[in-house]
């Protein structure tokens, strides 16, 4: 009788385990990975600023956090079209979400003056 009600409970959990909820993803992700995609096959930067700032939009209004490099790709974006205060706003909010970047995105930032000058 003991080891029926012990099986029972086990069987009970285990259902309850299967029907919870799975976590919430760390990022949206939403449209970025296309976005990358889309600068590996040469289209259309303009296309790709939309998306990303759609999606930027989006999960700023979820509450979300977009995931790391998002900033970073926008800004490279806003570079290629010649809007370099979009670039350096991008870069720097990449910096500071993701500290860790900050090399990789001085780096970008220097050779962008560089070009500049």
């Amino acid at each position: 009788m003991n080891t029926l009600r012990h099986g029972l409970c086990l069987a009970f959990a285990l259902l309850s385990y299967g029907c919870a909820t799975p976590p919430k993803p760390l990022y949206n992700w939403d449209q970025y990975q296309s976005a990358v995609y889309q600068t590996l096959e040469d289209q259309e930067s303009g296309e790709q600023i939309g998306r990303l700032e759609e999606n930027l939009q989006a999960a700023n209004g979820k509450g979300e956090k977009v995931p790391p490099g998002f900033h970073a790709h926008l800004g490279m974006l806003y570079a290629q079209q010649g809007r370099d205060d979009l670039a350096r706003e991008h870069l720097e909010k990449e910096k500071q979400l993701f500290p860790e970047s900050a090399t990789f995105i001085n780096f970008l930032l220097n050779q962008k003056k560089g070009a500049t000058q």
